[in-house]
Parts: C-alpha cells; structure tokens; sequence
C-alpha cells in the first residue's frame, strides 16, 4: 500500500470523526495524513523497521491503524465509521464550502449522499430554499463541482514527482536500458499530471518490457508489446514507455514531452523548410535524409531555434523568443541558497527549529526563515507577542551554537478581513522577516480583497506577501483579486510575493507569474514547510518560476544571506 493510499485512509477517518463532531482528533487524523502523503521514504520500508512511532504526528493509536492497513489492506475502525453515517456523506465534503455540518444538513433535509444528487438540488433551486442557504450557496456548490470533477484525473505533482523519479531511477539501474528519461507533463513539470510517459534506448526492448511490467508497484498490466507498454500503478495512475533506436531518442523525447500546441509550432517550422518532424525524427520530405534526431538540441538548432526548456513548451511566445535569440535565462533549481517561509514546533510545525536547521543544511543552504503562525489562526497554534519573543531567543542561541546555517526570525501574520495585522508592529519591528498571508475570508468581493491585501503592504514591516491568491489546487479556486494592482503595488513598495511551493498551492502560478513579468516584482520561493521532509518541495516552486519564465535576479533567496539582509533592510 503507498504513501497517498494509507494517508486517504486517514482523512476519510477524520472526515468522518468531524461529521459526528468528535473534537480534536479529526485534526490529529489529518496532521498524520499529510505527513505520510508527503514522506520521502516508502511508509512500507518504516514500518518493517518498526519505526511508524518516529514518524511526525504519529502516535501509538494512529501507529496501530496504520499497521493493521499494511497487513491486511483495510481497517475495522473506519469501516466501523462508514457503517455508522449514510453512505456517500463524505463525497460531499470533498466539495468546496461544504464543510461536515453542511453535509449533514443536506442529507436531514434534502436527503442528499452523492455528488450527482448534490448538482440535480443545486440546479433545481431546492438548496436555496433552505434556511441559511440561497442562490449564492447554489453558485458556489455548482462551481465546486466543476472544480472538484475536473481534478479526478489528475495528480499533484508533488506527490507523483518522487513516484515518477523511483520508477526512472530503477528503470536506469537496469543494465538492458542504454538511456531513459521521463516524458510528457511531469517532464514539463505541469502542478498535475494525468500520466506518466517514459522514453527508453535499449538493444533488447523485451527485457526492458519485462523488467518494466514486472515492477512491484505495478498492479494491472494494460499493454505489453516488443517497444511499448502501459501498466497501472497501485494508486491507479497509468504509466507508459516506449522504447526507441538510438537515433530517435532526441526526436521521440522532444515529442512526447509535448505540449501538444508546442509541437504544432515545431512542425510547422519542419514544413517551411520542406522538412517533416516526427517521433522518429527530422527529415527531408523529398529524400527523406535524417536531418536531426538523436537529441532535442539537435532537432532545435536545426529548425533554426535556441533550446527551449522542457517547462517552457506551453506555445506562450517560446517558438518566436527561441527564434530572435532571446529566450529568458531560467532560474536554475541549484541557485536557490535558502527557505524564507518554514514552520517549527512552536506552532504546527512537526520539528524543532533545530532539526529545521539541519534539514536545511543537508539541503546546502545558507540560511532559513522560522515563520511561525500566529495569534489568530488559533487552529495552527498560532503565537502571540510573549511567544514570539521566547521563540527568539531559541533562534539566537542556536545561531550561536549551529555553523553553516543562520536561522532568520520571522512569523507568517494573519490579515484579516480589513488588510489588519494580528501581531503588533511594536513586535514586527525586531524580525528578520515578515510574511502576510490570508487564510480565511477568502469570498470576499475583489474590490474589497484587493484593498485588503494592498493595505497588509503598506504596513511598513510586511516583508512578503505568502500564498497570493490562496488556492488550493483541484479543492478551491483562487480568490478574486486584482493582480495588476498587487502586482504595481508590490514593485512600488518593494515587497515581495511568494511563489508557495507547497504541493496543493504553486501559488503564485505559473499563468500569474508569465503575467507579472512586466512589472518587475521580486519573489521568494518558499516552502511552508510543516515538518523538515516538505523543505524539498522548493524544487517545485523552481519548476513553477521557470514555467512562468522567471529568472535568477527575479528571486531574492538565490541571494546570499549577506545580499538577502541588504535586501530585507
């Protein structure tokens, strides 16, 4: 059973805890949940070293149910739960808005326990007529739904990147494979993923073939032929490969890597030429002479064009910038020197500020932001001012006792509903770093959340704004704003927006991004690391900068901690 299988388990048992209105545990079920959803390490190989217990936000009860969903693939506890509520109650929670007293609700009034239920109301006015519903209500449940189906067949990329990442590695190990390399969407590092597409050199195609069936993640074989295969994974995402020559191995990367609209323009540019570009290759129509096709270099170079990074093939202007030589110089996923948005334990964060520090290390950075929650977001632990101040003084004397890591103090505030602050400037003042975030509120009308956010800018002390546009990806929308405004106030007033690289998030995206270039803001990338493991996730929020055509000079934590302090003061 993988990581994301056990953690759904969790959450459908916390789901089910809130709908009967158990107090605290629902929070613990999803604190463990999204913990093991984003574990590097194959929660398997923990538990056959007996270690669930070292797990963060695993406890002994918690340890237990996991064990028993490893041996046996099911749990008595949640089927006991599912037995207790009508079926179907949960599915509703997976809509936005619709929170477990509102499911309830639905069902004692409407006798509403399926999705589909949930839309034929909705059209149908009789949610509306409700007491404490209206049209409005109607509105956002029917969006909800949009939302909700147009996510179930993609992934987060977070979570399948490592996937995707084990499978090439084991696929490398294997001696019959000359080259492999990962394809298509996750290759172009879209925030979700349908599939997973795998290209492969190999004189013996059917040992790969068996080799690559064969894999013990595999769990339903769909197609197996001489040079290609798909097959289902356990969590029910489909991967296939395709083995090629030598001499095509550039050809069929570049065209499987896609996006399709991308490689429309490749072609056209072939056809101008009287050349004809396909997986196999660029070829002279007329004496079909080999042109280019053992590399992407190869094939771009010989269509007149720059190399044009995997994460920019979306046709937004590429093609054109490739041609006139003037393609952006990306940012690298190396440059990054540190984190300026992470969590401790003072908070919800699952570590120490010290066992932070270390992770950062291991990560080679220079420096980290210990930006913990505060006052009002009472549900994260949030701190107040005496909290703050104790919590610092923990930061200078780890800064005196750790070398090769400076610990930065910061908070991530709260901005109310009127562009307030939660924590008092006398306090914001001393901190290294500042970040204002929203985190409720978020149906605001754009005029007022727009005025909302500009006036948490102009405070002064706020260093950076955090998660722009609160999204959550394929669970709720972005909320309306103005981003132009954002965007010229952020520049006028120096401040920084987060590119939050947390898996569900990606926000600012890489659209918002491509859109901001004009007007010369600054971003950090940041992790909002909850426990030491999600500090990796900066890897997306460069995938994300990149897509959006960022460059190095864009970012202020690719600065080092001596040029960041300039910067911040």
């Amino acid at each position: 059973m993988e990581n994301r299988e056990v953690a759904k388990n969790l959450y459908e048992i916390a789901d089910f805890l809130e709908i009967k209105g158990v107090p605290f545990k629902p929070r613990a079920y999803r604190r463990a949940a999204k913990t093991i959803e984003t574990l590097l390490e194959d929660i398997g190989t923990i538990y056959r070293r007996g270690e669930l217990k070292k797990i963060p936000s695993v406890g002994a009860s918690i340890a237990s149910k996991i064990e028993e969903l490893l041996e046996t693939g099911s749990l008595g506890y949640l089927e006991e739960l599912r037995e207790e509520l009508p079926e179907g109650l949960r599915d509703l929670m997976e809509i936005e808005g619709i929170g477990p007293k509102t499911a309830l609700k639905l069902y004692e009034k409407l006798k509403i326990s399926s999705i589909d239920e949930l839309e034929s109301a909705a059209r149908q006015g009789k949610i509306s007529r409700l007491e404490g519903f209206g049209a409005k209500t109607e509105e956002n449940i029917l969006r909800g739904i949009e939302l909700y189906r147009s996510a179930q067949e993609r992934v987060l990329l977070g979570y399948i990147l490592p996937v995707a990442q084990g499978i090439e590695d084991r696929l490398k190990s294997f001696e019959g494979a000359a080259r492999i390399s990962l394809a298509g969407s996750i290759r172009r590092r879209r925030e979700t993923i349908g599939d997973i597409d795998i290209v492969a050199v190999s004189e013996e195609p059917l040992k790969v073939m068996d080799f690559f069936t064969e894999m013990p993640e595999v769990k339903k074989v769909l197609m197996k032929g001489a040079t290609r295969s798909s097959v289902l994974l356990s969590s029910n995402l489909q991967v296939d490969i395709r083995v090629v020559e030598k001499e095509s191995f550039g050809a069929a990367l570049q065209y499987l890597t896609g996006s399709k609209e991308h490689n429309i323009r490749l072609r056209d540019l072939a056809v101008d030429k009287h050349w004809k570009l396909s997986e196999y290759g660029l070829f002279d129509r007329e004496t079909d002479e080999r042109i280019a096709g053992e590399t992407e270099e190869d094939i771009y170079q010989a269509l007149g064009l720059s190399y044009i990074e995997p994460e920019l093939r979306e046709n937004r202007g590429e093609i054109d910038a490739a041609l006139e030589q003037r393609l952006p110089d990306l940012v690298k996923y190396t440059d990054m020197k540190g984190d300026l948005h992470v969590h401790s334990n003072w908070s919800e964060g699952a570590h120490s500020i010290g066992e932070m520090a270390e992770a950062a290390k291991s990560l080679r950075y220079e420096y980290i932001a210990v930006c913990d929650h505060t006052k009002t977001l009472q549900i994260a632990h949030g701190m107040n001012e005496n909290n703050i101040r104790e919590r610092n003084k923990e930061i200078e004397r780890l800064n005196r006792e750790k070398e090769g890591i400076t610990m930065l103090s910061g908070v991530e505030v709260n901005i109310d509903s009127n562009g307030k602050l939660d924590i008092s400037n006398e306090v914001l003042k001393d901190l290294d770093v500042v970040v204002a975030s929203v985190h409720s509120g978020f149906k605001q009308p754009k005029e007022k959340m727009t005025k909302r956010i500009l006036t948490a800018m102009h405070n002064d002390y706020v260093d950076i704004i955090g998660h722009p546009t609160g999204r959550i990806i394929n669970k709720r929308a972005e909320y309306q704003i103005d981003l132009p405004k954002i965007f010229e106030a952020a520049t006028e007033l120096g401040v920084i927006l987060e590119i939050n690289a947390f898996p569900d998030r990606l926000d600012l995206s890489d659209t918002n991004l491509f859109e901001s270039r004009s007007y010369g803001v600054r971003f950090s990338i940041n992790s909002d690391a909850h426990n030491k493991d999600h500090m990796r996730y900066v890897e997306l929020g460069v995938a994300t900068a990149r897509r959006g055509w960022l460059e190095k000079k864009d970012i202020i934590n690719t600065l080092t901690l001596e040029e960041l302090k300039k910067q911040l003061s």
